[in-house]
């Protein structure tokens, strides 16, 4: 990683050139050692640029790439000439929020590069599996390198799991470089990797709702779906008043509601919005959470979550359930339930979140799918008010250090205090 900084665009891209111009006549210098001094011996001025490359050749791309921009383009956070270059104007970053999403983010592998190339997140992850150990039949290591049978993705008590061991582990490794969020946000069952992530629930306890959670969901397969919706939801409660046994799972934006409920009753749906010509499609899941079929399974959750112990939080929890921030000693057995059976309000909530001066939204998850939402609600919101900046962490089949270093370059070049020293541990002759 080189980190470059001016008071000024002008002032960046000079400092741009000038790093450049030394480093033609000293092609020896080891570029880690180069990161190492842009970092540890300069000001971290207002304009900022980060480059993000595995080698000398590639990084010196990057710089060119920075070079040949105009001043104008550098107001970010944006991507300046592709992966691996960010720039932006920070000092006016607001609060940060790690936000958790439900299901969609999983892919086959999705933490097999980072296994390898981060030490805080392979950590992370075998005290998941720990954790897991005597809960599950199944290997958590093998579901995330992609060594195991492809099939358990498809399966809802093992991809629940897998995406909280993942999103848990990724907020540990934001944590490592300094990012400390002010609030968690959790949407469906990514509460409960907020919640652990806030302090609210141990790994243990956590990983017990996950996996009983989702284990009880297989009673619910082949019943019932889900579809996403691309219209406001008054207007699709609108078309549901003729369809009992349907009810809105979720609004996740201005013109993003998801539905649920019986497979009848959804195929039906989603024949009238198709011949209105509104945009709709089928979730990739055989049951339906967060619809009246979810209370069959309310006395089993009652009584298998019955030993879990909520604690309060160190970190602001806001509850996607009730649309507040919520006192986390209230995230017993009973919560669990109503956080699977009733509807998840991200969109009020993230106006929360907006309205008491959340700015910075960062998806901790191995693929952003909540990410348009939030920029939608923050222009929504109040379009003249200081940007909103939403970054994901990693992408599906683009899951290794350099992408999640360009994720944090995106909340560094904002303004968010970034510790970018954990790059080089161990690394810099330097040092």
């Amino acid at each position: 990683v080189w980190v470059l900084s001016g008071r000024s665009g002008e002032g960046l891209l000079a400092q741009g050139r000038r790093l450049q111009e030394w480093l033609l006549t000293r092609p020896e210098l080891d570029p880690v050692d180069v990161g190492w001094s842009l970092i540890s011996t300069r000001a971290r001025l207002e304009h900022r640029a980060v480059l993000v490359g595995t080698d000398r050749d590639e990084l010196m791309t990057r710089l060119q790439g920075l070079i040949d921009s105009e001043p104008g383009m550098l107001t970010g956070p944006g991507v300046v000439s592709g992966l691996g270059v960010v720039s932006g104007v920070g000092g006016g970053a607001g609060k940060t929020v790690l936000v958790f999403p439900g299901q969609g983010a999983q892919w086959l592998g999705m933490g097999a590069r980072l296994l390898q190339e981060s030490v805080v997140f392979e950590q992370k992850v075998l005290e998941c599996a720990d954790a897991f150990a005597p809960l599950v039949e199944w290997s958590l290591l093998d579901v995330l390198q992609g060594t195991a049978d492809p099939m358990l993705l498809d399966r809802v008590d093992v991809v629940q799991p897998a995406l909280f061991a993942v999103m848990v582990s990724l907020a540990e490794v934001w944590r490592s470089f300094g990012v400390i969020p002010d609030a968690v946000l959790g949407h469906s069952q990514g509460e409960i990797a907020a919640a652990c992530v806030a302090g609210a629930l141990s790994l243990e306890d956590a990983a017990r709702v996950v996996v009983l959670r989702s284990r009880a969901l297989r009673e619910l397969s082949g019943q019932g779906g889900m579809a996403s919706v691309l219209s406001p939801v008054a207007l699709v409660e609108q078309r549901l008043t003729d369809m009992p046994g349907l009810a809105v799972a979720a609004v996740n934006g201005p013109t993003t509601t998801v539905v649920s409920g019986p497979t009848e009753q959804l195929d039906q749906f989603v024949a009238v919005c198709e011949s209105d010509g509104v945009q709709v499609r089928r979730i990739a899941v055989n049951y339906a959470s967060h619809s009246p079929q979810v209370d069959s399974l309310r006395q089993r959750l009652l009584e298998e979550l019955a030993t879990i112990t909520a604690r309060p939080s160190r970190i602001a929890f806001y509850s996607t359930v009730t649309g507040t921030l919520l006192d986390t000693t209230e995230l017993d057995a009973g919560y669990w339930f109503r956080n699977l059976r009733e509807t998840v309000d991200f969109a009020a909530t993230v106006q929360t979140l907006l309205s008491q001066g959340h700015t910075v939204f960062v998806e901790t998850s191995p693929h952003p799918v909540l990410t348009l939402g939030i920029e939608e609600l923050g222009e929504q919101t109040n379009p003249r008010a200081r940007s909103v900046v939403v970054t994901g962490s990693l992408r599906r089949d683009d899951g290794g250090l350099d992408r999640l270093l360009s994720s944090l370059a995106v909340v560094d070049v904002s303004g968010v205090g970034v510790d970018w020293t954990p790059v080089f541990d161990g690394r810099s002759a330097s040092r």
